[in-house]
């Protein structure tokens, strides 16, 4: 029996960890796409949540942190990074003794993309 709630708890862990990673791996392609940072707020919020959807992590739960290195955040050249935080529930947490708040594990993805040098012709 603990065999089977190891699987399902590493399960749950790698589940969430796929999520975060998709993530914030489509919300830096999509960031670097816009015009402005307005725009960027925007698009990276939807691909966070759709990714997160996809996998059944709760996107009102998720943190998004978006880095633009350089002073010209959308200019070509210029790397945007986002970074998606999240935690998993381990599966069957008791609420004895608040073991529920305890039994949780926090993942973290980050991803980085550069504007084109093309992106102001387009």
């Amino acid at each position: 029996m603990p065999l089977v709630y190891l699987v399902l708890a590493v399960a749950a862990v790698q589940g969430a960890a796929f999520a975060v990673e998709g993530a914030a791996r489509q919300a830096a392609r999509v960031a670097v796409l816009q015009r402005d940072v307005g725009e960027m707020d925007a698009a990276v919020t939807r691909a966070v949540t759709v990714a997160l959807a996809d996998y059944g992590v709760d996107a009102d739960q998720a943190v998004i942190d978006v880095d633009c290195a350089d002073p010209g955040c959308l200019e070509p050249g210029s790397r945007v990074s986002v970074a998606v935080r999240a935690e998993v529930a381990l599966p069957f947490a008791p609420a004895v003794l608040d073991i529920d708040r305890i039994a949780i594990v926090p993942v973290e993805a980050r991803a980085t993309h550069t504007v084109s040098r093309l992106a102001e012709l387009g």
